[in-house]
């Protein structure tokens, strides 16, 4: 009799625990999944940036005879911010950075040729030119917003895989913490404003 008890509370045991650790898994399933669009949508609205590019070089190109140098540059720039891939199930903290620092040096690059694009009037006024301005606006508020949604997930995700006994389950199942958007070092900085 004594050992039917025990098989039973054995038995009872191990189906709890079987039930925790298929609830444990769909749960890290479906949060992974969530991290995984989360990053498409990040991908697409950089995507949409490096489609505007094209048109914004072209436009500069018609309108002015603009410095070659920094046309070149932002080409380059495109290039290499698109050429670099991140699978969304291995988001390591390295792979994030390289991503970032891809994304900075077009940021930079836009943001130079736009600068650069104050001494030429005719290009300013040029239709076609502030529409691009106004699209590269709108689609770096959408990366901001996109980066900050990835981050959210990113961190609930986190917490799951981080806290027992979600973390007993997470490194059985292999399921690991994701890496985050982080802040350019140089954006501690505050900028200098001189008239």
């Amino acid at each position: 009799m004594r050992s039917l008890i025990t098989a039973v509370v054995l038995i009872g045991l191990g189906l709890i625990l079987l039930v925790g650790g298929c609830n444990s898994y769909n749960n890290f399933v479906d949060m992974e999944e969530n991290v995984e669009n989360a990053w498409g949508k990040v991908q697409s609205a950089y995507q949409r940036r490096a489609d505007l590019i094209p048109n914004l070089v072209n436009t500069v190109k018609g309108v002015a005879d603009f410095e070659k140098n920094t046309l070149t540059e932002v080409t380059n720039a495109r290039s290499r911010a698109t050429s670099i891939n991140i699978d969304p199930t291995n988001l390591t903290p390295e792979k994030m950075k390289e991503f970032q620092d891809a994304q900075a040096g077009l940021s930079q690059s836009l943001g130079r040729l736009l600068l650069i694009s104050e001494n030429y009037p005719q290009l300013r006024a040029s239709e076609n030119f502030k529409e691009l301005q106004v699209q590269l606006e709108g689609t770096e508020n959408r990366i901001k917003v996109e980066r900050d949604r990835y981050n959210d997930v990113v961190t609930q995700y986190n917490k799951k895989v981080r806290r027992f006994p979600g973390s007993l389950f997470a490194g059985m199942f292999g399921f690991s913490q994701k890496a985050q958007f982080e802040a350019d070092a140089s954006a501690q900085e505050a900028p200098k404003v001189e008239f």
